[in-house]
């Protein structure tokens, strides 16, 4: 049975987690102290998922770049697609928080949204 231990970042707790497997099955979590710590290791060794956050040029605002972040977690191997992705993209002020910056980002169906206000100058 294969073994892999983890620190969980499902909440400020960062339990010692050991997710024991076989034939890619999750047959057992302990180490735990909260449900959030048993979902977050079953996904994270079966199916690993991050929230990115970057940041954005912006056009005619009071600040050039504005910070930005995917509207939920997607999957950690298009990290560095998103991240290259977004190098491109610029947009114009007003931002607002929220905004939609980049949709559907690299075909994951994840939104890239503004995570900070941009006013106009």
């Amino acid at each position: 049975m294969e073994e892999r231990h983890l620190t969980c970042i499902g909440c400020p707790m960062g339990c010692q987690i050991t997710v024991k497997m076989e034939g890619g099955e999750v047959k057992e979590v302990t180490g735990n102290t909260c449900k959030r710590g048993d979902d977050y290791a079953r996904k994270e060794v079966t199916n690993p998922t991050r929230i990115v956050t970057s940041t954005v040029r912006v056009t005619g605002g009071h600040l050039n770049m504005v910070s930005c972040k995917t509207k939920t977690d997607i999957p950690k191997g298009k990290i560095f697609d998103i991240a290259k992705a977004l190098e491109s993209v610029e947009v114009a002020a007003p931002v607002k928080i929220g905004d939609v910056v980049m949709a559907n980002v690299c075909d994951t169906g994840v939104d890239v949204i503004a995570t900070k206000n941009i006013r106009a100058v």
